[in-house]
């Protein structure tokens, strides 16, 4: 199996910069699944256990002359520590930076010097058996800097085949999604909620409206967005509702089969926030059928406009907790 290409300015930027830190955040370690098309971060989409967070890229998003070649339809996945891989692209960039990276010359001709990434296998001091690494390798004029950093011995054709089974699952997505523009006010209630107690109900309406709620046998402390962008199914506010108490309208639109609500991990909600390192323009919040688990989508803009750029993909999914948790 071959994997090889060279990373752009503008996926360096995205990598090093914006998703590497967020990524970070919800796992030391990930997969990292290579396609002919796509290069995709998952967390935890084997094991099942945590939260699970997905980034997909398309391969033009990162890369130039990418080439990919195995014997599982082209497919490459392995397990890789992202803090380890931030650190070696940091290291290389700099190095690159000062050895003047460029993609070609004043006068259009060949590449003075770029920054290529490709799978390889290696002979570690003091081993004796080879280990594969993904290499990063920046050419100068008169040298070439290398950073290796140690990767899982590549996945089984049965493994990739169900890891690819469970990213087929997990981009379900819930019927009704509400979208938080602001994910500062998010980020700033969860600050205060987290060291009141450990488990967060979150409720979802077709009306727009998102409710918060974290209660402990002293204290109880809320919030709601109301009114929010709705994606999917959606219905109108009845009459008279905006009467009542946030605790009554949701409950009420439960009972109705206009809401759903789910219990999550603090730490869970809290750590799928940090996705904002990523610099999402705005997030989509949904609970997947049957309250199966709680889903986070981010959405990118293409700079300087209002449309999504395709070319990137985050979503997270949290797991819900049996409702007798406290």
């Amino acid at each position: 199996m071959k994997f090889k290409a060279f990373l752009t300015d503008h996926g360096v930027n995205l990598l090093e910069k914006r998703f590497l830190q967020a990524l970070d955040k919800m796992g030391k370690v990930c997969h990292l699944y290579l396609t002919r098309d796509h290069a995709i971060f998952l967390h935890n989409l084997l094991n099942g256990d945590g939260i699970q967070s997905i980034a997909q890229f398309r391969k033009e998003a990162l890369f130039e002359d990418y080439r990919i070649s195995s014997q599982n339809d082209d497919r490459i996945a392995f397990t890789i520590d992202l803090s380890l891989l931030h650190r070696a692209l940091r290291s290389i960039v700099t190095i690159y930076t000062e050895f003047g990276g460029s993609h070609s010359s004043d006068a259009g001709g060949p590449t003075l010097n770029r920054l290529q990434i490709k799978l390889v296998k290696k002979l570690p001091p003091h081993s004796q058996q080879p280990m594969p690494f993904l290499t990063f390798e920046t050419k100068g004029y008169k040298s070439a800097v290398i950073q290796d950093v140690p990767i899982s011995k590549p996945l089984s054709r049965s493994d990739v085949l169900e890891l690819q089974a469970a990213l087929d699952m997990a981009q379900d997505l819930p019927q009704t999604l509400v979208q938080v523009p602001d994910m500062n006010q998010l980020q700033n209630f969860v600050d205060r909620m987290k060291h009141v107690g450990d488990v967060l109900s979150v409720s979802i309406s077709r009306y727009g409206d998102l409710h918060l709620q974290i209660s402990t046998t002293l204290i109880t402390l809320g919030a709601e967005f109301r009114k929010l962008l709705v994606i999917g199914e959606q219905a109108q506010v009845p009459t008279g509702d905006d009467s009542l108490s946030a605790q009554s309208r949701t409950r009420r639109a439960i009972e109705r089969g206009d809401a759903m609500s789910v219990q999550v991990s603090v730490k869970h909600f809290f750590k799928s926030l940090q996705c904002h390192l990523a610099k999402p323009d705005c997030a989509f919040y949904g609970i997947g059928q049957q309250g199966s688990c709680l889903t986070v989508v981010f959405q990118f803009f293409v700079p300087g406009t209002r449309q999504t750029d395709k070319s990137i993909s985050l979503h997270c999914r949290l797991p819900v907790l049996d409702p007798g948790a406290d």
